[in-house]
């Protein structure tokens, strides 16, 4: 495994990074390990300023931050930015409400004359964080924030094509003032992953990625008795109810399906519209990503990305080429992308049968699948016809059916009248193919903490 920087709009190969080696991973737990004996010591609030300081940085560094997500996997610049915003609010999150979320429980008993009984959340230790790099911060710190919190140190195995963007937070945490070996980059390989799960001094791993990559660390995981939280694919389906406000809707719709280059987990990349109103959304939704401009990502004129390598854009191709052969139609949107960068054309996919297997597909880049509901049952039926159960979203003029209707789609989340909300605040995490765990406030911190009985008796002796 290469650890590199390519450009994805000029193709230029920047800076290639060596591969770990077995002894720099075993000095790294090492060092992982010794800091999780002294750093579990320190009070919540401690620990949580150090989120904080790495809060302060980034806004303050923002430009420096953002560039290098920019040149790495070909993120907007305004996109950017807005990812270094959100790892800063996340931060944050956890600066503030740590101490409450990590509390002691008091649990009611049948007699108080007995004693009391009290839940208590006790780190566990070294965690191994696996990250994909279509968020290069954001899910690094989604992770980070809350484990450190929690009293745990960390490792983290980046993706291979974001190498100086991994190195990034790790200069971060060391500048917000965590001590050595809290948290540490680790340019290992998939035989080095093993390894450290293997090691008994590591008690989880934390992925977000593909299917297939989080099937085989689940079972290294699962092998080892070791906890597991997988954060997997989506196809997100967008439900457009007849009553729906077009002119939002569709301007929703195309901001669903095509930010970060159309490679997000939640992207709306399943498009159901009840009859009434489907044609007209079909030719308004044509109009808006046909108004898209593809080009350098560093130019704010651009509001289309590349993808993250050309190897990502020849896959997208290809699904688009079996999906037609399976019996969809294919129609390419607006004015040809550029012949520089990893550019996929702009592709709408209609007439997915559910005989085609194209139809149970993620499409991870600008492939916008269309259905035609007859009406609000048929919607929610091909909603939940998917191996996915990431997020999802309905728009309605009628809030309260909107809210009847998100509650019969099965998935993790959903919106109504948005098509996903990635918030500090808010819970991420799916079911079925799309993972298991949550990550973020109180439900992601207490994911990897003992969560320890102890009860204090006050009764006679039996004897």
């Amino acid at each position: 495994m290469a650890y590199a920087t390519t450009n994805p709009y000029t193709g230029e190969l920047l800076k290639t990074f060596p591969n770990a080696t077995d002894a720099e991973v075993v000095a790294a737990i090492d060092q992982a390990h010794a800091a999780f004996l002294k750093w579990r010591l320190l009070p919540v609030a401690e620990r949580a300023k150090i989120m904080h300081a790495a809060a302060n940085i980034l806004r303050r560094d923002i430009d420096e931050y953002a560039r290098f997500l920019t040149l790495e996997m070909g993120k907007l610049l305004s996109e950017a930015r807005a990812e270094v915003t959100l790892s800063a609010d996340i931060f944050d999150y956890y600066y503030r409400h740590a101490e409450r979320l990590l509390e002691l429980e008091k649990l009611p008993v049948a007699s108080p004359d007995e004693g009391e009984a009290m839940l208590v959340c006790e780190p566990l230790g070294v965690l191994l964080a696996i990250e994909p790099w279509n968020f290069p911060y954001y899910q690094i710190a989604r992770i980070i924030a809350p484990q450190l919190c929690a009293g745990n140190t960390m490792l983290l195995k980046h993706a291979s094509n974001v190498p100086q963007s991994a190195a990034m937070f790790e200069r971060l945490m060391a500048e917000a003032g965590l001590p050595q070996g809290g948290f540490r980059n680790l340019y290992a390989t998939r035989s080095q992953v093993e390894l450290i799960i293997n090691d008994p001094r590591v008690h989880g791993v934390a992925l977000t990625g593909s299917e297939g990559a989080g099937a085989t660390v689940a079972s290294a995981a699962g092998n080892a008795l070791k906890k597991s939280t997988m954060e997997l694919g989506g196809a997100d389906a967008f439900v457009v109810l007849n009553d729906a406000d077009l002119e939002k809707t569709v301007k929703w719709a195309v901001f669903g399906r095509h930010w970060n280059g159309g490679q997000v987990c939640v992207s709306s990349k399943r498009m159901i519209i009840e009859e009434g109103i489907y044609d007209r959304f079909l030719d308004r939704y044509k109009q808006g990503v046909a108004a898209l401009r593809a080009g350098d990502p560093f130019d704010p004129s651009t509001t289309l990305a590349p993808l993250s390598s050309q190897g990502a854009a020849d896959e997208v191709k290809d699904k688009i080429r079996q999906a037609v052969e399976f019996g969809a139609t294919a129609t390419e949107v607006g004015p040809p992308v550029p012949n520089q960068g990893a550019f996929v054309q702009p592709t709408i996919l209609t007439d997915i049968g559910k005989d085609n297997p194209a139809r149970y597909w993620e499409f991870f880049g600008p492939v916008s699948m269309l259905f035609r509901a007859r009406n609000e049952d048929e919607a929610i039926e091909i909603a939940n016809d998917s191996p996915f159960g990431l997020g999802g979203s309905v728009f309605t003029s009628d809030v309260k059916r909107g809210a009847a209707v998100a509650s019969r789609i099965s998935t993790g989340m959903v919106f109504v009248n948005h098509p996903t909300m990635v918030k500090a605040d808010l819970p991420f995490g799916g079911i079925r193919r799309s993972g298991y765990g949550r990550e973020l406030i109180g439900l992601g911190i207490k994911e990897f903490v003992n969560h320890k009985l102890v009860c204090v008796v006050d009764i006679d002796a039996p004897f």
